[in-house]
């Protein structure tokens, strides 16, 4: 079991795989699962072999500021990115973790080249077409999955601060839709908007808005 202060590995996970002759290896993440608005995120990223970026970590241990930073220099390093996303219409349609996968799917697309494994934060297996290896709290310890969730996180917030000047009343760009006290007595005065996932509404609103 790692101790505590010990050092992370952040290359541990890529190693093992190149070891067995996956040559082009991926990293996969979300952002938004839990949020009552707006889409699902989901990043994928192909860091060249060997590379580790100063700061890369979980995207919910760094401020704002270091995530886009950090932003600009994977994207510029990464030897392929990718950013998904799904609705929240389709999360409505075909629930969250089955339009989790949808985003991850769509992330792993924009690749090239598309990669031969794909290491991904969690412990469900999305079905990516190419085999994967879940690894639980994967952001905090996988050097290309930390960075795919940065771009996931920082993708969604950007969209949020977007969205909130189109639906003021409700915060986004301070909650990023997340059920806040803020955000639910907003809910409450105004009702739901477009982007809102009205499964995700049934505790606040009664199953009317489900």
């Amino acid at each position: 079991m790692t101790k505590q202060n010990e050092p992370v590995d952040w290359l541990l996970y890529e190693r093992a795989y190149l070891r067995k002759g996956y040559s082009v290896i991926c990293g996969v993440d979300e952002a938004g699962r839990g949020p009552l608005a707006g889409p699902v995120f989901a990043g994928a990223v192909i860091l060249p072999e060997g590379c580790v970026i100063d700061g890369v970590n979980d995207s919910k241990k760094l401020s704002p500021k270091k995530r886009e930073a950090l932003y600009s220099l994977i994207t510029e390093k990464a030897v392929s990115w990718g950013v998904g996303f799904a609705t929240e219409k389709e999360i409505d349609q075909i629930n969250i973790l089955q339009a989790t996968f949808l985003a991850m799917r769509r992330a792993v697309q924009k690749l090239t080249p598309l990669p031969q494994m794909a290491l991904v934060d969690g412990n469900q297996m999305p079905p990516l077409g190419i085999p994967v290896q879940t690894i639980v709290k994967g952001d905090g310890c996988c050097e290309s999955i930390a960075a795919a969730s940065i771009l996931a996180k920082v993708s969604r917030d950007r969209l949020m601060i977007q969205l909130d000047e189109m639906y003021p009343q409700y915060g986004f760009a301070k909650h990023k839709g997340y059920g806040t006290v803020q955000h639910r007595r907003a809910l409450l005065e105004y009702g739901p908007c477009p982007i809102h996932r009205k499964t995700f509404l049934k505790k606040i609103l009664g199953e009317a808005h489900a």
